[in-house]
């Protein structure tokens, strides 16, 4: 993780914990401002410190630069460090309650003994929270019920903090003298969207080195085991982190068994055994009976290097690691899947005109920045008061501004466009006159988003069959472990989708990753367009694309079904004959 990310989300967490003790609102305000500044600034904030030029950048006072050289000298912020010892400890896990914004886990602290999700259990049972002003039966059962989905998910982390910090170990490991090889594997590497702990595998010179500079980092919050080539620790980030250092003439195989998944070894192994072999994480031995196992005996393994050895002596395609789930035929090959390199437009962003916190300029410049040659401007439509909604008026403003910029920027194709609202009842937030004066139109779900399975399914299909709605965005509006969204009948949506030139969004935010893999798998089998979108509000959002591709890659999806891939003559021709197509789809 950057030092830029990892000072946002201090900041952030220091913001979320002012208000939380009852902070001076500009105060907090100031803060999630510095959140924003740090999470789109381009330049090392650390360089910056070195230069002593971080209060030439637009949003950083002294006040604040004193806290960031802080952190660079001492990995922490005297300021939160402090809050953190003040306020109960477990108010900092109902941040994760969907519903729970810090000025309520504030007031439920102060007005009714609210200290964790136990507390908040208890309260909710026992009547506090309904004597509370404000706080009516419906919002408590709302509240309850983001507990119990909470909780479901307590043991799990996104993937949009477990690869950071996976990525950041590695690194820092990778550069301990000595390491020839080192990865993470798992959940992590299979893409799955939550994590457990986090694996890493190494092949090191001296291994105790190595294990030496893995427990003794400044963020290891304790050691569980340390011993002579493996090693278990837990981060201050509340993750476990198991690293195994093994032989290098047995990468292969040693990588193949823990990144699983586990009902994927066990079909492996079968299909050694059916073939008169074994297979373990040391290699693929021929079978003699022997029920010592082979590489204590000084048995050659017939493969262990690489995994597409091992894979060739089973007489299998080579899979990738995002399809190595139940259920995926293991025979038969995967055509080549959707990379990051084959994206080239975003679909889906916002500006500084409803929640975004860049211009249009910026916006076009982030994109460019990322080898991109298309740029959708997507701002939120009406009804999205909490996101600053456009009205039709200051819509038609912004449609303008965007084709103003077209001229600014000759090299990128700009499109004017919004994320229009999806009614309860399927009717779009803006009325077709206004639809049609679009480039690009994408449709999302944000509020009954507790409906029924029936009549989201309705909902979603009245959008797909909209001849003027080429995306619909995140299309459950779940967001992991915060609110499980829309359950609609996925089988019917993508039908109609393919049948309407639809498409339907993966939203790589790691907190949404909607559509699901499984979903995309469906998506895939019956011939539906994919969009993956990263809903950038921020410069850094863009950079949530690689969970996106991960999530299509997990559901099968080749580049030929994705939108995004288009190159921009193919992806203008689409948005212009989709509202054709639709017409006689339904």
């Amino acid at each position: 993780m950057s030092i830029n990310r990892e000072l946002a989300a201090h900041f952030d967490m220091l913001a979320s914990l002012m208000e939380i003790s009852g902070a001076n609102a500009f105060k907090v305000n100031a803060n999630r401002t510095v959140v924003r500044v740090l999470e789109s600034l381009d330049d090392d904030v650390a360089q910056l410190a070195a230069a002593g030029t971080l209060e030439k950048v637009d949003g950083i006072g002294k006040g604040t630069a004193t806290k960031i050289h802080a952190f660079i000298e001492t990995g922490s912020i005297p300021e939160l460090d402090a809050l953190q010892l003040e306020l109960p400890e477990g108010l900092i896990g109902l941040l994760d309650i969907s519903g729970l914004g810090p000025k309520t886990i504030g007031r439920l602290w102060r007005d009714a003994d609210v200290v964790d999700r136990a507390s908040l259990r208890t309260a909710i049972e026992d009547g506090r929270l309904a004597s509370l002003p404000r706080m009516g039966a419906k919002t408590i059962a709302n509240i309850s019920d983001s507990l119990d989905f909470a909780e479901q998910s307590a043991d799990r982390t996104p993937i949009g903090v477990a690869h950071p910090l996976a990525s950041a170990l590695v690194d820092a490991l990778g550069a301990v003298a000595g390491v020839q090889r080192i990865m993470w594997a798992g959940s992590l590497r299979r893409g799955c969207e939550t994590i457990g702990d986090i694996d890493i595998l190494a092949v090191a010179d001296t291994p105790a080195d190595l294990i030496e500079a893995f427990t003794s980092r400044d963020d290891v919050l304790k050691v569980l085991v340390a011993g002579d080539t493996k090693a278990s620790v837990r981060l201050d980030a509340g993750m476990q982190v198991d690293l195994r250092v093994v032989p290098d003439d047995c990468w292969g195989a040693t990588c193949m068994y823990f990144t699983g998944s586990k009902e994927h070894n066990i079909e492996l192994r079968g299909r050694a055994q059916s073939m008169g072999m074994r297979l373990n994480e040391y290699g693929l031995f021929p079978d003699d009976g022997d029920s010592t196992p082979p590489q204590d005996r000084g048995i050659a393994p017939v493969a262990a290097a690489t995994e597409a050895d091992i894979y060739a002596a089973l007489e299998l395609p080579l899979r990738d690691p995002a399809r190595r789930e139940s259920g995926i035929d293991i025979t038969t090959a995967d055509a080549p899947l959707i990379q990051v390199d084959d994206i080239g437009a975003e679909l889906h962003a916002h500006t500084t005109a409803s929640d975004g916190h860049l211009s249009i300029d910026e916006l076009v410049d982030a994109a460019r920045r990322r080898g991109m040659h298309t740029i959708a401007v997507t701002d939120h439509s009406v009804s999205s008061v909490q996101a600053n909604g456009l009205s039709v008026d200051r819509l038609l403003a912004h449609v303008q501004a965007v084709h103003e910029a077209r001229d600014r920027h000759p090299d990128m194709t700009l499109l004017a466009g919004s994320e229009v609202d999806i009614h309860a009842d399927g009717s779009l937030d803006y009325d077709d006159d206004i639809l049609a004066q679009l480039d690009i139109v994408v449709a999302s779900p944000h509020a009954s988003l507790k409906q029924d399975p029936a009549k989201a399914t309705a909902r979603l299909l009245a959008a797909i069959e909209h001849p003027l709605v080429h995306i619909i965005g995140h299309p459950t509006g779940r967001m992991i472990g915060r609110r499980p969204g829309l359950d609609p009948d996925m089988q019917a949506l993508v039908q109609a989708a393919a049948s309407c030139g639809t498409a339907l969004e993966i939203n790589a935010n790691p907190r949404r990753l909607d559509l699901r893999d499984r979903d995309v798998r469906h998506a895939v089998a019956a011939g539906c367009l994919i969009a993956i979108d990263t809903d950038a509000h921020t410069d850094a959002h863009f950079d949530f694309l690689p969970y996106g591709v991960l999530t299509a890659q997990r559901g099968g999806l080749a580049a030929a079904q994705c939108v995004n891939c288009l190159p921009a003559d193919a992806l203008l021709a689409w948005l212009a004959d989709k509202a054709s197509l639709a017409g006689a789809c339904g």
